[in-house]
């Protein structure tokens, strides 16, 4: 039994070839949106429909095998990585995603100074900025002509 089938069963989920490859389309392309999962399941099984492949990723997000991420102004991703209280990294130019852990230590914004009587069992934490190809790309169209070239 493959470890798709395994974690499927485990979460009382029957073992369907769209469901065996959504989860292997997110394994290897973590932060990726609902156009792209299609498309790379539809290159290996063309057969599968567009909206098996939103059914698939709504029952895989339900029972937690799948986390649903949605930065502010993007569409909503989709990865794989869950168990774990991580949070993103996001580029403002061109939407890169990347997963930080958590940070260790005196951590004070992950504790409310209310709860408001709410049992808070996970802090969520969106970093934004700009990603190294994208500063890269922004450090040479910004740089001043050299002195030859004027």
């Amino acid at each position: 039994m493959s470890d798709y089938e395994a974690q499927l069963r485990a979460v009382s989920l029957r073992v369907t070839r769209p469901r065996l490859a959504v989860l292997a389309v997110l394994r290897e392309n973590p932060h990726v949106d609902t156009e792209t999962v299609i498309d790379l399941v539809r290159a290996e099984h063309p057969s599968v429909s567009h909206q098996t492949i939103y059914d698939v990723l709504r029952a895989l997000t339900d029972t937690g095998l799948v986390r649903r991420i949605q930065p502010a102004g993007a569409n909503a991703r989709y990865e794989s990585r869950v168990g774990d209280n991580h949070h993103h990294v996001v580029c403002r130019s061109c939407g890169a995603i990347a997963d930080v852990d958590c940070a260790v230590g005196h951590t004070p914004c992950l504790t409310a100074s209310d709860d408001h009587g709410f049992v808070i069992d996970q802090a969520e934490v969106v970093y934004w900025g700009t990603c190294p190809d994208c500063a890269a790309d922004r450090t040479r169209n910004d740089s001043p002509l050299s002195e030859g070239s004027k």
